[in-house]
């Protein structure tokens, strides 16, 4: 797979080798047969523990969505250098902020939505799972929405809730937004397993 690739190519491009229909990995995710298309056309975008529920309806890991993880190190530090980010939706961007996604319980990420993230849809998808997130917004204005309330968060403004709680980005503005983003616990963490 090319690293341009979306997570919903990827996501079309497995389910389509393994001969699965929508309507089968649907009914396998318990999502609807419209936002996985959509998913697959890039026009939404997908919380992590549903993407997890997908990766295990097609049998592969949660990694194999992701091509571009830190290059493996001897080492604990990231360097800037080394970032590679990856498209999750048609207009956000992340990178993870280890070496070794499988060992901790944390998942730190450095995440970018581009100008208009998140603002093609009249109603924005809710999501919400397991565990505990923090943000920080290293720069631009980001729309954070927490059970249906806007919260508009600046440079050095932060958040920490629940992940039970229903919850989506956008990013209203024409300048890009960065986020430090802090997921417990990772959905790539392998000690349980």
């Amino acid at each position: 797979m090319s690293q341009s690739a979306t997570i919903g190519e990827k996501i079309k491009e497995i389910r389509t080798s393994k001969n699965m229909t929508l309507k089968q990995l649907s009914e396998h995710t318990g999502l609807s047969t419209g936002l996985l298309s959509q998913l697959e056309r890039g026009i939404s975008a997908i919380a992590v523990d549903s993407l997890e529920n997908i990766s295990a309806a097609l049998g592969v890991n949660l990694s194999s969505f992701f091509d571009s993880q830190p290059a493996e190190s001897d080492g604990p530090i990231v360097y800037s250098f080394a970032h590679k980010y990856n498209q999750i939706a048609p207009k956000i961007f992340e990178t993870v902020l280890n070496h070794d996604i499988g060992t901790f319980d944390m998942l730190p990420r450095l995440t970018q939505l581009m100008p208009q993230a998140n603002t093609e849809d009249e109603e924005i998808e809710m999501y919400n799972h397991e565990g505990e997130e923090f943000i920080y917004v290293l720069e631009g204005t980001v729309t954070l929405l927490l059970d249906e309330v806007k919260h508009v968060l600046n440079p050095g403004d932060c958040v920490q809730f629940k992940s039970e709680i229903n919850h989506n980005w956008m990013n209203h503005t024409n300048k890009v937004v960065k986020l430090l983003t802090i997921n417990i616990p990772s959905p790539f963490c392998e000690k349980d397993q």
